[in-house]
């Protein structure tokens, strides 16, 4: 491994918080969180999700930010070096290798998704849903997603912004950047809520959310919170400990980690109070999954006085969060390229930009060209899944999964006290023996338990 770059270090906490709540609040905020709630009985959902999270994602989430500080390099090198001075088996690289390989993956999908936001700021901005109903917003989304080339383009756009901020660097690009889009988003979301308070959906959309409907409490509700938890704060695909390297000594690691999911949780109901009362203002359908972006809001904000100027903002925003997450996917590759290849930032960060585009295409293709394609149906396995839905699947259900368990047991297991207390720099602190147990037992188990939910149930 040879080591020819400058150390990376971020400028200040604060640049820190701005790129880890970037990386944490990306397109699942803006929708899944709250249709999820209403789904899952609202108030009594939310309370079980900051349960959850405060058992198993927020341990997970100190504990990766934790590792990434005491190894100082990309996540494979982190792990190499942590293996390697805790003498551990070398199984524990799955971390590294797993989380980066994960990020990648993710990445080349989330480019697209990325690119339709992109598409639909255009399409806001020129009035393009002005009169629509749902056939019309329903054919605007499937002429879109059937042109191959319309995809790429917007896929192509939405990665030249991403690789361009990465390969600046972290303080001139990553953190830059950040610094100034956290804010505006911030800012547009919580615009959008306000404005969301003088609707006449206003109060079903609140009772939709955060009303304490116990009878739809199932053990699938406790299952759905512990996955938004773990999927929401970022943990598990190398970004959180490629960060972490990055933050001085000095930082409190636990006071930011909690800054940081607290930030991504007010980020989402934030969100869900700014888009459900549109929603249930024009009578639309609150549990529209991923359609209720591209397909149903369009509807409102076709509708809507002033639709143009708000549909623009909620498209900006969503764009907004797409790009700081999709930031904090390619920086663990760009770090561990950069760290084993002699070869300046800017060049490694376009040639991991230009694998990443190659194997998006495969994506782009599973919604119009290889519609019917199913990669692994001749091995017998995931025979109804598109080229798309496989990379998904193994992402978010496997890797995923199996990076976070490992994580937990790492820092629960392998790492002394003594250790930990020294990376976290906090001494006989009350809290601490709460969060080795968590880390050795509960975050294991909830780990695990989406595993067995989503693979094998």
């Amino acid at each position: 491994m040879t080591t020819p770059f400058a150390p990376r270090r971020w400028s200040s906490r604060f640049a820190f918080l701005m790129a880890a709540i970037g990386s944490a609040v990306g397109l699942g905020n803006i929708w899944r969180f709250p249709y999820i709630a209403g789904e899952n009985g609202g108030g009594a959902f939310i309370a079980i999700y900051g349960l959850t999270m405060l058992a198993i994602a927020l341990p997970i989430l100190v504990a990766e930010i934790m590792l990434g500080r005491m190894g100082r390099l990309s996540p494979i090198n982190t792990m190499r070096k942590l293996v390697a001075e805790n003498r551990a088996a070398r199984i524990w690289m799955i971390i590294g290798w797993g989380g980066t390989i994960g990020a990648f993956v993710v990445l080349s999908y989330y480019a697209v998704i990325g690119g339709w936001a992109l598409k639909y700021v255009e399409l806001a901005l020129t009035g393009a849903f002005a009169g629509d109903d749902h056939a019309a917003t329903l054919a605007h989304f499937e002429s879109f997603i059937a042109d191959p080339y319309a995809l790429s383009f917007w896929q192509t756009l939405f990665l030249l912004l991403v690789v361009g901020i990465v390969a600046v660097g972290v303080t001139s690009g990553i953190e830059r950047a950040v610094v100034s889009l956290m804010p505006a988003l911030f800012f547009l979301v919580a615009a959008m809520a306000i404005y969301a308070t003088t609707t006449q959906g206003f109060g079903a959309a609140m009772d939709f959310m955060f009303a304490f409907k116990f009878e739809d409490v199932k053990p699938d509700t406790v299952l759905a919170a512990i996955g938004q938890g773990f999927f929401s704060v970022s943990v598990a695909l190398g970004a959180m400990m490629t960060y972490g390297a990055y933050l001085d000594k000095d930082v409190s690691i636990g006071r930011s980690a909690v800054i940081i999911a607290v930030a991504d949780t007010g980020i989402a109901i934030m969100a869900g109070i700014a888009i459900f009362p549109l929603v249930f203002t024009y009578g639309l359908e609150p549990t529209a999954g991923p359609g209720l972006t591209f397909i149903t809001l369009p509807i409102a904000f076709g509708t809507i006085g002033g639709g143009v100027l708000i549909g623009s903002v909620f498209f900006l925003l969503l764009s907004i969060a797409a790009v700081t997450s999709a930031i904090s996917l390619l920086e663990p590759v760009v770090a561990w390229a950069e760290e084993v290849v002699d070869m300046s930032r800017r060049k490694l960060a376009v040639i991991t930009g230009i694998l990443v585009w190659l194997l998006g295409i495969g994506t782009v293709l599973s919604f119009n060209l290889w519609a019917d394609y199913r990669p692994l149906a001749p091995l017998g396995i995931l025979a109804d899944k598109t080229f798309f839905d496989t990379l998904d699947y193994v992402a978010l259900n496997i890797l995923m999964p199996t990076v976070g368990a490992m994580v937990s047991l790492f820092a629960g297991w392998v790492l002394t006290r003594e250790s930990v207390e020294e990376a976290l720099g906090v001494h006989g602190r009350r809290w601490l023996p709460l969060w080795r147990f968590s880390l050795r037992y509960v975050a294991p188990l909830g780990v695990v338990s989406i595993f067995v939910a989503n693979v094998l149930m």
